[in-house]
């Protein structure tokens, strides 16, 4: 079964227009130097683990600086040795609008490889990637890592249970959209320790890996950072859940349960 750490993060596909644009807190709810590491288990066992990074970068696009986002995931265990994962993936966003200028993408699992870059041009609504040019809908309009650091970074204060957000992002070769419902507010036990979290339920697109009745749950902490901690979803055969290892260099202190 071919599919990567980040795939199963941003797994909540559909396919429904959008023409707004999105609110973001004033200031990034990140900063560099954050690394955040997970694990994600496949039933009782550890199938894979990802660190997400936020560095520093001396890239300017358009004379603007930018946070290098770089995500890396590779199979443990018994997986590793039946099939192999090493993906890396790299975006360069903007450190004011935290929209992406440039993402690559290195695959390889198992005997797959694939590389694939892209360049956004987002008043000019394209994007420039390795399979072609395309038509964004908006002029905010992201890559599968960029679009993580900046649904932490909604506004979304005034959201209330049942209400949706919507992102636009490219991939492979078209322009997708996630759709993420707000279902209230609960505790989860982490390896940081007890966390008040805001639980959303991400929409799925079924296909190979998930079923038609698959639902996926996203628990994210309830502080300043917004810090995904557990992810959990059933697929075809079984379950996978995603859970946070580590937490370092963060912007604000996580939301513990004392």
């Amino acid at each position: 079964m071919r599919s990567s750490f980040l795939f199963v993060i941003f797994a909540f596909l559909s396919f429904k227009g959008m023409t707004q644009e999105l609110p973001f807190v004033k200031d990034p709810v990140f900063q560099a130097g954050e690394k955040l590491t997970y694990k994600l288990k496949y039933g009782f066992i550890t199938a894979a683990e990802g660190t997400l990074q936020v560095q520093e970068s001396d890239l300017k696009f358009d004379g603007k600086p930018t946070f290098r986002l770089q995500v890396d995931a590779q199979t443990s265990g018994t997986f590793d040795v039946f099939y192999k994962i090493r993906d890396h993936y790299d975006s360069y966003i903007d450190k004011d609008d935290l929209k992406p200028y440039f993402y690559q993408e290195n695959i390889r699992e198992g005997s797959y490889r694939r590389q694939d870059k892209a360049r956004f041009n987002q008043d000019a609504k394209k994007v420039v990637a390795t399979k072609g040019t395309f038509t964004t809908p908006t002029t905010q309009t992201f890559d599968l890592v960029s679009a993580y650091y900046f649904a932490r970074s909604l506004d979304i204060s005034k959201m209330k249970i049942g209400d949706y957000v919507k992102l636009n992002y490219f991939l492979g070769d078209e322009i997708n959209q996630l759709e993420i419902q707000f279902t209230g507010r609960e505790e989860v036990k982490t390896k940081l320790g007890k966390i008040k979290c805001l639980k959303f339920s991400p929409s799925i697109k079924p296909g190979r890996i998930f079923r038609k009745d698959s639902r996926l749950y996203l628990w994210i902490t309830d502080d300043g950072n917004r810090v995904p901690v557990k992810a959990q979803v059933e697929i075809i055969v079984g379950a996978v859940t995603m859970e946070i290892k580590s937490a370092d260099g963060l912007k604000y202190p996580l939301a513990i349960v004392k």
